[in-house]
């Protein structure tokens, strides 16, 4: 399969990049229209279609139906088109020996900007990232990289710049950001931002409500935007087919950014009552990055700071109390872990769902967060999340039932993204 060899290549090139520049994408952009939704359409696969079949698999298909056991999963192309225990066979085969199957892991905020972590985060089971921005653009460039067959993926829904008060070193990613470089606080600049980044071709804007928990001279509860500046973001892009996630992790700045129509609130660390309430009136979808507190308090990992780690050790369980009231309330809890899959990073997936099942969720509940219900969350719900006949082929094998043990899923031994095999450790065992 050309596109299979061509991102496998690839990957193998860049295994020892790290801290790959980001001026290889930064210059690349979209063929896409910029008229579009926050679902854009399935990448096309450059390969001809083959059949590839999967045999004796214990299947949970993410639904949170039942899991399915003993069943071969048939795959054409880029598609499933079935699971069974009826006879199959295919071009290739694959006997996975009584292993459990999974949906593809859905990342809904990460800021991967590298080929390197493209590929980490593809080999610890995820097979969809939605950025939550990227200085440069990269995120739109590795998008096209999936799409045109070069990397196998993730599939990555790109957000671009971030719209915040203050563009920093960020506006040297568009010479038409140079206007704004001073500020973006009043309606007209914060829709001209908007609008330059949906000229690029993102899926989403990213903005901000709070300041970041991630830099000891700010206090994450501050708001920066106040809901008629939210307002403007959202509906600039609104208008032209787009969503908006907000990082806000204190109250204040959770509640105006879900006033203004926020799709996903980020963080929520310290969300009252009331603001998800409204969240689940609205339908709002919040996207709590726990592991990334967990990184802020324990170190090494993407933070390694002292002042961190205290603050860490505060928001914890401000932010555990938070996904235990949504997930009670009803309000679509997703996961996401806020990492650019450096080489020092140990936030992944299988950890979020991990800690998710700590705070309450069951182990269906938590795996569901990563797929199905994310998955909605982000619009593609019609296409991925869920193993079914007609969905992308999107799954991963791990080797035991993580309805029992939540952990098994931290052991990815096959993941299939796009019906292309990216990753296969198994057998273990010489032939």
């Amino acid at each position: 399969m050309r596109r299979l060899t061509a991102g496998l290549t690839l990957f193998a090139a860049t295994t020892s990049l790290g801290a790959q520049t980001s001026t290889q994408t930064s210059t690349q952009t979209s063929t896409q229209t910029s008229t579009r939704t926050s679902a854009p359409a399935s990448p096309p696969s450059a390969a001809p279609a083959r059949r590839l079949v999967l045999l004796h698999a214990n299947v949970i298909d993410g639904t949170g139906a039942a899991p399915m056991r003993n069943v071969s999963i048939v795959i054409d192309g880029a598609r499933v088109t079935s699971i069974g225990t009826a006879a199959a066979s295919g071009t290739d085969t694959i006997d996975i020996g009584g292993r459990w199957v999974v949906p593809g892991l859905i990342d809904a905020h990460t800021h991967i900007a590298t080929l390197a972590g493209m590929k980490r985060a593809l080999e610890s089971g995820v097979t969809t990232v939605r950025s939550g921005n990227t200085p440069h653009y990269e995120d739109v460039g590795l998008r096209a990289l999936v799409r045109q067959g070069v990397i196998p993926g993730p599939e990555m829904l790109a957000a671009g710049v971030f719209v915040t008060p203050y563009l920093g070193e960020t506006v040297l990613a568009d010479p038409r950001l140079a206007p704004y470089a001073n500020a973006v606080l009043t309606p007209a600049q914060l829709t001209a931002v908007v609008n330059i980044n949906i000229d690029r071709g993102v899926d989403w804007i990213k903005t901000r409500a709070t300041e970041r928990a991630g830099l000891a001279d700010q206090d994450p509860r501050k708001q920066v935007y106040d809901e008629a500046q939210l307002r403007a973001i959202v509906d600039a892009a609104r208008a032209r087919g787009v969503s908006v996630l907000v990082h806000a992790h204190g109250d204040e700045g959770a509640y105006a950014a879900v006033k203004a129509g926020a799709r996903t609130i980020e963080h929520g660390t310290y969300v009252s009552d009331s603001t998800l309430r409204l969240m689940k009136e609205r339908g709002t979808c919040l996207t709590p990055t726990y592991t990334t507190l967990m990184d802020l308090a324990e170190p090494g990992g993407d933070y390694d700071s002292g002042p961190l780690h205290l603050r860490g050790l505060h928001m914890l369980p401000r932010a555990a109390a938070g996904i235990t009231a949504a997930h009670a309330l009803g309000v679509p809890v997703i996961t996401g872990v806020d990492t650019e899959y450096g080489p020092s990073s140990v936030s992944r997936i299988p950890l979020e769902i991990m800690y998710f099942t700590q705070l309450g969720m069951t182990p269906m509940d938590a795996i569901r967060a990563a797929t199905s219900v994310a998955a909605g969350c982000l619009g593609i719900g019609q296409r991925t999340g869920t193993l079914r006949a007609g969905m992308e082929a999107d799954l991963v094998v791990i080797e035991r039932n993580p309805l029992e043990d939540i952990r098994a899923l931290q052991d990815a031994v096959i993941v299939i993204t796009d019906g292309i095999v990216a990753l296969k450790r198994i057998p273990f065992g010489v032939r």
